[in-house]
This record gives C-alpha cells, structure tokens and sequence, in this order.
C-alpha cells in the first residue's frame, strides 16, 4: 500500500517517557513500604519519646539524616551502595539470561579472595601495574567460580539455583579454612586475617588524610587528594567510578552487541535461540562468567578499597541483597545504580533513625523487604494507583525448574 510523501509519521516514545514508565511501579512500591513502614512506627513508638506522630517524624527525619544529611553521610551511603552496584548487577545480567545466580556472595568471597592474595603475595610492582593486577585477579576468581554452575547448567541439566547455593557453602568454608589455619592467615595478627595488601594494589580513596602507617601493617595508602581537614576524610574510594563504569559497560554489552543480543535472545527463548544457531551453552557459560566477574568486582572493591585485608568474618550479605537490587530495578543496568544508592541509604540511615526515634533498626529490613514485594507482585501497586500494565512491562526474570 502506497503510503503519502507527507503523511504524519506515528509518534514514537521517547526515552524520557519510557523511563518515568519504567521507573513509575518500583517507586509507588518505595512509597507504599514506606507508608506501612510508618504505620508500624506509629502502634510501636515508645512511650517516652513523644506523641505516636513525633516519633514517626523523627525516624525518617533521622534516616534521611543519616542518609544524605551531611557531605560523610553522602560519601558513605555511596560507599555501601558500591559492592550493590555490582552486586546487583551481576544478578540482573544473569537474569537476562534467564538464569538466576543466588551465588553472588560466594563469588563476591572468591573474588575478594583473589584480588587481596595477589594484593600481599605480589610485590615490587608499581601502583599502573599491581592495581589492575589485583582487580582482574578479583574479577577472574569471582567469574570461574560463577561459570562452573553455568556449564553445568548447559552440560547436564544441573539447575544454576542449587549449584550456586552449595557453590556459596563451598567458598564460605574454603574461605574459613584459609585464613582460619590455612596459608593466608598473617602470623604476626592477632586477629584471624590476611596479611595487609601491598599500597600499590589498594584502590585509593578520593581525597583524605594518609592513613597512618602504624595501623596499617606498615603500608602508607594515599588518597588521590590529601588533606589534614578532618571534614574531609571521606571513605568513598575509586571502587564506586569503576562501579559505574561496570554499568555502562554491561548496558552497551547488552543493546549494543550481537552477544548481548544473544544473551538476550538465549534468556527470553533458548528453544528458539537453538533454531536460529546460537550456541545455548556457550551463552549460560558467558553469562554466569561474566556474572560472577561482576561479584568478584563487588567483593574486590571491598578488600582493596575498604578493608585491605580479608577477616574469617568477612560475609556482609552483599551478595544476598544484591538479588532484592536486581528485582527492584527491573534487571535495568542503568536503574541498578538508584536501587543501590536506595538500599545503601536506608542501610546507612537507619542508625541515627534509630537513636532519634528510639525504635529498632530491624525496621528497615521490614521496608526493604516490603519493597520487593510490591515490585515482585506489581498488580498491587497497580490495583491500588489504578495502573495498567502495557506489553513491554512484562519481563521475565528466569526461567522455571527443568526448562
């Protein structure tokens, strides 16, 4: 059929359209858990702080406070949301291959692992060389460990879900075993820890004092920008920018190339993917490599930025929290980093919420978890708001058992 030189062309969405859209049910879910967070305050405020309305202002006076109420309270909220970042990241792309990968933190472990043994052992290199040493030994820990229960997955039908949990139990014992009695424990601590990384293969904090050497196991780390202004000694270091540079990598990696066009395509349809030639299992092997790299990323960050050593007592629940991320942002690259930043900001809040409002600090695991729920069942949200749900709404997170 002909169609006129001059005819109107049909509108087309914009980006700004489809990202409130997209962004529209996870922040009515923030909203409504923290309504019922409020409710809770209300029938459990004590007595001794006021009216029942005092103390539910004061706790979110208080965890906004906490959360971004103060240039430390910033830097540190961007601090704990770094390892969510790729944490979370590294479910969401497994997601997009239909796989879910519950072994996040024992790959966040293995990671860790890698990059602070090649962060002490490694010696007489200099910071261009050791630094990138480190990270891509953390990197590459962290994604063998997570490729294993995807050719396993591939290879014999094994479900990713179940390897992955006996995967986390293997690395937290591993782990206990090496630095407990094994041959990663510094002799000379008294506390069961790795020797201190090198100063070369620490990720240096954005500006701040140099730490002193006499509690660092004898290494000077220097910010990129010095100063004595205690005001300034910040926490936020170089792991959030490599953080974000994760994001965009993964987001071109997967609109714009024929891999993630695969990985995709593999996720959504692996029966029709086969037809068209693509390789499934080369596809869950990347998929969970690349994955799990993402993890190891998240637990390199932590030893090299934060810690520079590794405890026994090392879990964080990172890895665990970074699949609540991944399904509050939709398995959205780009919507992980405000996911992150919230999860981060509630953590980090919820201390001072606790000590202006007088409840327990357990209630932010109660909004958290509320959170998810609403996104999980967003016909809620949309029931309540009168929402309808259009064609690209739907997603799919992973596929079922034996499929």
């Amino acid at each position: 059929m002909a169609v006129p030189i001059n005819a109107p062309l049909a509108p087309r969405r914009s980006w700004a359209i489809s990202l409130v859209r997209g962004a529209l049910v996870p922040l009515l879910a923030i909203v409504i858990a923290l309504v019922i967070g409020a409710v809770i305050i209300w029938f459990s405020a004590p007595a001794n702080r006021g009216t029942r309305l005092e103390v539910v202002l004061a706790a979110y006076r208080g965890l906004f406070m906490g959360a971004l109420g103060s240039r430390g309270a910033i830097a540190n909220t961007l601090v704990e949301a770094t390892p969510y970042i790729l944490a979370g990241l590294a479910v969401a792309f497994a997601f997009k291959c239909g796989l879910f990968n519950i072994g996040a933190e024992g790959q966040l472990f293995m990671g860790a692992l890698g990059s602070v043994t090649v962060g002490f052992a490694v010696t007489g290199l200099p910071m261009i060389i050791h630094l990138p040493l480190a990270l891509l030994a953390g990197a590459l820990a962290g994604g063998l460990w997570g490729a294993i229960p995807g050719y396993l997955r591939a290879k014999t039908g094994a479900h990713e879900v179940i390897t992955t949990i006996m995967l986390n139990f293997i690395a937290f014992r591993l782990m206990d075993y090496l630095i407990v009695s094994g041959p990663l424990r510094d002799p000379t601590a008294s506390l069961q820890r790795t020797p201190f990384i090198q100063a070369s293969a620490a990720l240096p904090r954005f500006i701040g004092p140099v730490e002193s050497p006499g509690l660092t196991g004898g290494q000077t780390y220097r910010p990129l920008i010095v100063t004595s202004d205690p005001a300034w000694n910040l926490r936020l270091h170089l792991g959030f920018l490599i953080a974000l540079l994760a994001v965009w990598f993964i987001w071109w990696l997967l609109n714009r190339t024929t891999t993630g066009f695969e990985i995709r395509t593999v996720g959504a349809n692996p029966e029709a993917a086969r037809y068209a030639g693509m390789s499934i299992t080369k596809n869950f092997v990347l998929a969970m490599f690349v994955s799990g790299a993402l993890a190891g990323l998240a637990g390199t960050g932590q030893a090299l930025g934060l810690e520079r050593n590794i405890k026994s007592l090392f879990s964080s629940g990172y890895g665990f929290d970074s699949i609540a991320i991944a399904l509050l942002a939709k398995s959205n690259p780009i919507a992980i980093i405000p996911a992150s930043i919230f999860w981060g900001a509630l953590n980090n809040g919820k201390g001072m919420m606790q000590a202006q409002a007088g409840i327990s600090s357990d209630l932010i695991r109660i909004v958290q978890a509320l959170a998810i729920i609403f996104v999980a069942a967003d016909q809620i949200v949309r029931w309540i708001f009168r929402l309808r749900q259009s064609e690209s709404d739907r997603m799919i997170f992973s596929r079922g058992w034996g499929k």
